[in-house]
């Protein structure tokens, strides 16, 4: 099995805790703006530090020609299933799919985990699904072998289409409407179970009006999954761990971006995802290298960036490795003076949420 990309380990005297700060509950988005393109967004000049309030249809007057938008087109799978113990209809379980190991063999987190024992038989949807468990995997996870009629519904994707739920972060309580807004426009293969939020605001129209003003946008992937969710559980930032997750850059793509770049263009990573991508798969020079492999990389102040010049981004959690990355990009204490602006002004925060284009 081939060892995940990581970055080496940066020391530093920095807290999870640094990366705190206080939001009204309010202030988390529970609907996303409709249409998508009439959210805010700040727009941050990292060399003057100045501030601009815009909405975001506005982003298209700060690209420039010759310019690259790398988008991460992965899909968001129903990746959310309820069912019960067989023969204990009392015994609920959630589980919620991480990852596709094998044709039916799924990295899953179960709750609670105490009824998902290895050989546990789960049973969703009124039994056109059962599962077994196979094995206890790092934090807790479960391997799960599904089992279902293959001349009837094909494969999993199917099945989950029928009796799955979108996988809404908790903070998010209200019901969507349409499962289609927790999916970007240009979304493609399917494998997330938390879409790629950064791209919620774009819409067929705007990618127009980019692609005319003479900005090229490439596609990567990476299937987001814990490792870009999971909670900082470590007092001191640089013992944390990233969970792993899927990327694949393919060679047009990648022969696009070193093109426009050598070209002078500015490579624009559109969310967190896009930007853990690029900067796995570029070298030392910042060329990117086409990959289709696992990645950990953890992108935190200290980080030199090597590929990506500006950054499209929703607004984060507090104490998140999202938090510090972008923290990475820009400062710390910027970042956090940004989001403290941002409360003030009554910007949307999280997935549903405004947006910010660091550049």
């Amino acid at each position: 099995m081939t060892e995940p990309i990581r970055n080496q380990r940066i020391a530093t005297d920095l807290q999870t805790s640094d990366f705190y700060y206080d939001l009204p509950e309010e202030r988390i988005a529970q609907q996303p703006a409709e249409p998508r393109d009439t959210s805010r967004l700040m727009v941050i000049d990292r060399k003057s530090g100045e501030i601009e309030h815009k909405i975001f249809r506005d982003v298209v007057d700060y690209l420039q020609e010759g310019d690259v938008l790398v988008i991460n087109d992965s899909k968001v799978i129903p990746a959310r299933l309820y069912g019960y113990v067989e023969g204990r209809p009392e015994a609920v379980v959630e589980l919620l799919l991480l990852r596709q190991r094998e044709l039916d063999l799924w990295e899953t987190l179960v709750k609670p985990g105490k009824r998902a024992r290895v050989g546990s038989r789960l049973i969703f949807g009124d039994g056109i699904l059962t599962a077994t468990v196979t094995d206890i995997v790092e934090e807790g996870n479960r391997h799960i072998k599904f089992d279902y009629d293959h001349d009837t519904y094909g494969n999993i994707y199917e099945i989950l289409h029928r009796i799955g739920m979108m996988p809404l972060p908790p903070y998010i309580t209200a019901q969507l409407q349409d499962n289609d807004r927790y999916q970007t426009v240009y979304a493609r293969e399917e494998g997330s179970a938390a879409a790629p939020t950064a791209g919620l605001h774009f819409t067929p129209e705007l990618l127009e009006k980019i692609k005319a003003k003479g900005v090229a946008i490439a596609p990567v992937m990476l299937h987001v999954g814990l490792g870009t969710f999971r909670p900082v559980k470590a007092d001191r930032v640089d013992e944390h761990v990233m969970h792993t997750e899927f990327i694949s850059v393919s060679k047009e793509s990648a022969d696009l971006i070193n093109s426009r770049r050598a070209a002078g263009g500015r490579i624009i990573a559109v969310g967190t995802t896009s930007c853990r991508t690029l900067e796995s798969a570029a070298d030392e020079q910042g060329i990117i290298h086409p990959v289709a492999e696992d990645t950990g990389i953890f992108i935190y102040p200290g980080y030199r960036f090597k590929a990506v010049d500006a950054l499209i981004t929703n607004f984060h959690l507090p104490e998140s490795t999202l938090l510090m990355l972008v923290s990475a990009f820009y400062s710390r204490d910027a970042m956090l003076d940004a989001y403290q602006t941002a409360v003030e002004q009554k910007y949307r925060f999280f997935s549903f949420g405004d947006a910010m284009f660091i550049c």
